[in-house]
């Protein structure tokens, strides 16, 4: 007897999919420890790192913002009763992103010369212009599956069939890791080829993950068409309106996303061009731009991996509150986001600046440049994390003018203080590897400060809650990071991976321990999460 699919409520919902997105990030970060191991280190993964981030531009313009839309059109026909109207929205919005994925695979293959020599100029030493492009274009049929697979994952959810979603976005990750790892070892250390067709067979792995989700999916539709209505009688629903309601739901998230992509496309670009500028040779400004790019971000997920379950989470509530005119029920939804996000993310950004050396050597082995890069990026994401919040509120509230104007200027201030930075840190004898990080840091800051600005100004958002719970985590954070700086000068030890572990668990844990008592005490813990759930979480705890 076949298992029927079911739909989940919106609490089973929000557990599965933070519970999934959680994973997933777990997963995507601690993969690479085997992974830089077989491609040689730091090198490999900057070209990994290359193909990888034009992959995420193209796969953005090709995908962003459908799972959403397909999501809230599919719901909004279901909810109407309008099944030909329903049915009809997928049909077209497959052929959209089948249109933007052929064309986005053509650009991508043919013009990968031009991608790369964009990227890595003519800077000699480390990879070439050749190997980049080759990279490249094994990324680029990824393409050609992935945008269907967003179409799927947007009519599963739009039917509240949260479970089967997340389980295709798990199951695409288990199994694209599962090539990377295998593709890799078998090219290069059991055929004995380069570094360059290893990585790229590595690349090939997102296409048979995609595959494989989209598959899954599939077949759970077929076996399950009765929890899928579709209706005889033809719904009073053009053509031309569909295609309007989906670029009207997805626009703001795909422009988001692609600057996002872009920030780090900019980086890359000028790192490689300003660090030869102030004396590095050509294959290490490249091997940094692949730690600033891949490398550091990889591990900073776990930073940036509340915000991103807030970010899909946030959008019903604020959305259902505004409708209703009830600006308190927006400004007490967006405070609740914030206040979570940063009671969690606070501790880790503390918590990984100073046991930096420690994470990186444990994902990548020792580095001459990641321990500070990877202290910055650290600051960086917490400021991102921020950035996603606000910019998902804002497009709850249709905000997307506002979206456009803040994400636009900071990126254009982050591409404008690339290269003067990293001139004025050479010359102020301060690391100049970090430079793109901290203009990156400025461009979300500014990014951030003026969303705050209009909310306060334009909608009369109160930030006293948030405020308040800031000044609770001031002294858990101090406090944490005096023990881990003392520690650290009073224990030291060879960076090898196995005392890196062990220190990172040992000061990790204490630190955390610390961090969890003191915003218990004195009520931060409940300030953002709740009183009703700490306390049943404690009652929960009393019992065992």
């Amino acid at each position: 007897m076949k298992e029927k699919i079911k739909k989940n409520s919106f609490i089973q919902g929000t557990m599965i999919a933070t519970i999934s997105m959680i994973l997933i990030k777990i997963i995507g970060a601690v993969y690479v420890i085997p992974f830089y191991q077989i491609i040689g280190g730091e090198k490999g993964g900057a070209l990994y790192g290359y193909a990888y981030n034009i992959y995420g531009l193209f796969l953005n313009i090709a995908t962003a913002g459908i799972p959403v839309a397909m999501s809230m059109i599919i719901s909004e026909y279901l909810t109407l009763q309008m099944y030909d109207a329903k049915e009809k929205s997928k049909k077209i919005a497959t052929k959209m992103v089948g249109v933007l994925a052929i064309v986005s695979f053509i650009i991508v293959f043919f013009g990968a010369p031009l991608l790369a020599k964009f990227l890595i100029s003519d800077v000699e030493g480390g990879y070439g212009i050749q190997d980049v492009a080759t990279v490249i274009r094994a990324v680029s049929f990824c393409l050609l599956i992935i945008p269907f697979l967003s179409v799927m994952r947007g009519y599963f959810q739009g039917h509240k069939f949260i479970t089967p979603s997340s389980v295709s976005q798990v199951l695409e990750q288990i199994v694209r890791i599962a090539v990377v790892l295998a593709g890799s070892y078998v090219v290069i250390n059991i055929m004995h080829l380069g570094t360059v067709e290893g990585v790229s067979v590595a690349l090939i792995g997102a296409f048979v993950g995609g595959l494989i989700a989209y598959l899954y999916l599939y077949v759970k539709m077929k076996k399950n068409k009765e929890a899928f209505p579709t209706a005889e009688k033809k719904d009073d629903v053009s053509t031309k309106e569909i295609i309007k309601k989906i670029l009207s739901y997805s626009l703001p998230i795909i422009i988001v996303a692609i600057i996002d992509n872009i920030y780090t496309l900019v980086d890359i670009r000028f790192i490689v061009k300003g660090l030869s500028m102030v004396g590095f040779s050509g294959e290490d400004a490249k091997t940094i731009s692949g730690i600033i790019a891949t490398g550091a971000p990889k591990i900073c997920t776990i930073i940036i991996a509340i915000s991103s379950a807030l970010t899909t989470n946030i959008i019903p509530h604020i959305t259902s509150s505004y409708v209703k005119e009830d600006m308190e029920g927006v400004k007490n939804r967006v405070n609740q986001a914030m206040s979570a996000m940063l009671i969690i993310s606070v501790p880790l950004t503390v918590i990984l600046f100073f046991l930096s050396k420690e994470a990186y050597t444990i994902f990548y082995g020792a580095s001459e440049y990641g321990d500070l890069i990877l202290k910055a990026s650290a600051m960086s994401h917490l400021i991102f994390g921020v950035w996603s919040v606000l910019n998902s509120a804002l497009q709850s509230m249709k905000k997307f003018k506002v979206i456009y104007f803040n994400s636009c200027l900071g990126l254009a201030i982050n591409a404008i203080l690339d290269i003067p930075l990293i001139l004025l840190f050479s010359k102020m004898e301060i690391p100049a590897y970090i430079a793109t990080v901290v203009s990156t840091f400025i461009g979300y800051l500014v990014s951030n400060i003026i969303v705050l600005i209009y909310l306060k100004k334009k909608m009369q958002f109160d930030y006293q809650r948030t405020v308040s719970l800031l000044t609770k985590l001031l002294l858990p954070s101090v406090v944490i990071a005096g023990f881990l700086f003392v520690s650290k000068q009073l224990i030291t030890f060879e960076y090898t991976r196995l005392n890196s572990i062990i220190s990172g668990i040992l000061n990790g844990g204490i630190a955390s321990v610390l961090y969890l008592i003191i915003v218990y005490y004195n009520k931060g813990l409940e300030d953002a999460l709740g009183k009703d759930f700490i306390g049943g979480i404690m009652r929960k705890i009393k019992r065992q």
